[in-house]
């Protein structure tokens, strides 16, 4: 090991992507990135639609009557305008979500499955709505100019439920999470949960390819609870053992170093500079949107006003969101190296990542758009640690078996495990166009 090359290391697990491969992968990405101002694009057009229309403006002075109902109307709403938000925002977001997914390899669902969850998610959103939005507009008419501070609160309130929730009540909508058998890989989860301090009780596997081949895994809980999932995703690309093991050790770091709510502490804080911003921007904004009938920001009937500047806010804040989160990323990379030491593994896992990652942007590219270290900076990483931290006796690149085992499939069958994977890639795509008009061999 004295005389391992960290630089070469890492280029040699790039180069095992074919030219076809990465043209792909930098095609999606790049791709992607216009997505966010074709997003921001579309959220405008549907508010100045709906503030055009008079729609909710014309349900609050129905509800009002001959005298102001302010929470009954916030409540009413806010029910109709996430419905009509969400049918509106339907075709874009069956392009971007479904389509273009699809184009790319990385969804496996009909586009009618696609929309049944996406049913199922606008039925939680409604739920939420019904009770975050009524509550942030009573903060607006109670807390006068400081509302912003009590929105912020709201937010960050209601962030931590939903993360106490998801694991139980949510997730569960959209898959099936089986507990993972005895064998090796739980054996190895079980181990590094020990070495963690993560708890050992919960460990699932979930038919992720239900939706995606994306290369995934999560550990999801707070407050002492934590539930290890892993997708069936990874034994379809043929994870083994050291792989499992940097990914679990990797998502384990974000339990122990409270990456959950801090982020939750972050919400709160970029909600308050959000919302103060909104508060500023408002007038601006209704007057662009032809917003004539909206009283002022406390007025529900507003709502596609106040939605319109936070879309605008949370696009300009990209960056910073992305830098934030990169940090949480990194931390939890070094995380794994230091509890799971499996930098091959973690390398081999993070090539299986790079179809929906490009793996070598710009430095600008990666400080503007990616909320992940561009996995080439995250191979270099393990590689370093690698140099620094040699195993006793162990070859440099050997990964470690998994024995064949038999996993239990989300529907109810059971299938064996293939052979480990070698990290090298024997798939050679032909290049094809790109849904965003351009080729995937010319970025």
């Amino acid at each position: 090991m004295e005389h391992f090359d960290p630089a070469a290391a890492t280029a040699a697990y790039l180069a095992t992507m074919s030219p076809a491969e990465m043209a792909k992968a930098i095609a999606y990405t790049r791709g992607g990135h216009w997505m966010i101002l074709w997003g921001l694009l579309v959220n405008l057009a549907i508010a100045f639609v709906i503030v055009k229309t008079n729609l909710l403006t014309g349900i609050r002075d129905g509800i009002e009557g001959n005298r102001k109902r302010p929470y009954i109307a916030s409540v009413v709403i806010s029910l109709v305008y996430v419905v009509v938000t969400s049918i509106l925002s339907l075709p874009w977001d069956s392009y971007v979500s479904w389509y273009r997914e699809k184009f790319y390899g990385l969804n496996n669902q009909t586009w009618i499955e696609w929309a049944g969850d996406q049913g199922k998610g606008l039925a939680i959103s409604v739920v939420a709505a019904l009770i975050i939005l009524p509550l942030l507009y009573l903060a607006i008419r109670r807390a006068g100019k400081m509302w912003w501070l009590w929105g912020a609160a709201v937010t960050g309130v209601f962030t931590i439920i939903g993360m106490v929730l998801a694991p139980t009540y949510i997730e569960p909508m959209f898959n099936t999470y089986t507990p993972a058998p005895p064998g090796a890989v739980r054996d190895a989860v079980v181990d590094l949960a020990h070495k963690t301090g993560t708890p050992d009780d919960k460990i699932f596997i979930f038919n992720g390819t239900k939706q995606s081949d994306r290369y995934t895994a999560n550990v999801s809980g707070v407050f002492g609870s934590a539930r290890v999932a892993l997708s069936d995703a990874m034994f379809k690309k043929n994870a083994d053992l050291s792989e499992i093991r940097a990914v679990v050790g990797h998502e384990m770091g974000h339990y122990v170093l409270n990456h959950g709510l801090k982020g939750a502490a972050v919400v709160t804080v970029l909600a308050a500079i959000a919302f103060w911003l909104v508060n500023l921007l408002f007038p601006l904004f209704r007057g662009l949107l032809g917003g004539d009938r909206i009283r002022d920001i406390s007025d529900p009937a507003g709502m596609p006003v106040l939605f319109a500047v936070l879309a605008f806010v949370g696009t300009l804040a990209t960056p910073l969101a992305n830098t934030l989160t990169r940090t949480q990323e990194a931390e939890a990379d070094h995380f794994s190296m230091v509890h799971a030491n499996e930098p091959d593994g973690m390398a081999r896992a993070l090539i299986k990542t790079a179809e929906y990652r490009a793996p070598s942007p710009t430095p600008l590219e990666e400080f503007f758009f990616y909320d992940h270290p561009s996995v080439e900076n995250r191979i270099r990483a393990a590689m370093e640690w690698k140099a620094a931290h040699p195993k006793p006796g162990a070859p440099v690149a050997e990964p470690t078996p998994m024995p064949d085992t038999e996993w239990p499939s989300t529907t109810g069958t059971t299938g064996p495990r293939t052979g480990p994977s070698t990290g090298a890639a024997t798939r050679d795509h032909p290049a094809t166009p790109s849904p965003d008009g351009k080729p995937t061999g010319k970025e």
